[in-house]
């Protein structure tokens, strides 16, 4: 998959999920707003084999950092929230997995990290606000890459 310029595979899955479920309406409209359309779209538990096969391990928020460093603790070393990457991962042509080793994630704490807020039970603009801040952050994020 072509991300913005950056060749990647990306696996979408939550911490605590009940699986097979589609988004919300409030999700897809927001989704929508800033160009994203999956109609088709469902629910999914992050499985091991996601995890042993990510370069990097993106969460939304220091629980989901503490629940990988807990169930996976091989893979703390390449795990942060999506905002510590897009501010923090250097950019550049050097191979990311020294990019991110030198971030020394493990030893970072996750409530510094900074979170997307969780819009779930807020009203419709909650909604909105998250989508854009995950468009910036994800936009940020792939020019670090490279």
């Amino acid at each position: 998959m072509e991300l913005r310029g950056v060749d990647a595979r990306v696996t979408t899955a939550g911490t605590h999920v009940v699986e097979h479920q589609p988004m919300s309406i409030r999700t897809r409209e927001a989704l929508r707003s800033i160009g994203v359309d999956a109609p088709l779209h469902r629910s999914r538990q992050v499985a091991e084999s996601d995890i042993d096969s990510a370069d990097l391990v993106i969460a939304m928020a220091a629980d989901h950092v503490r629940w990988v460093r807990r169930r996976h603790p091989a893979a703390a070393p390449r795990t942060a929230t999506l905002n510590w990457f897009a501010q923090n991962l250097e950019a550049g042509d050097a191979p990311l997995a020294g990019r991110v080793g030198a971030l020394h994630l493990n030893e970072v704490d996750p409530d510094s990290q900074g979170d997307v807020p969780d819009p779930a039970g807020g009203d419709d603009n909650e909604y909105f606000t998250c989508a854009r801040q995950i468009e910036e952050l994800v936009d940020a994020l792939v020019t670090r890459l490279g």
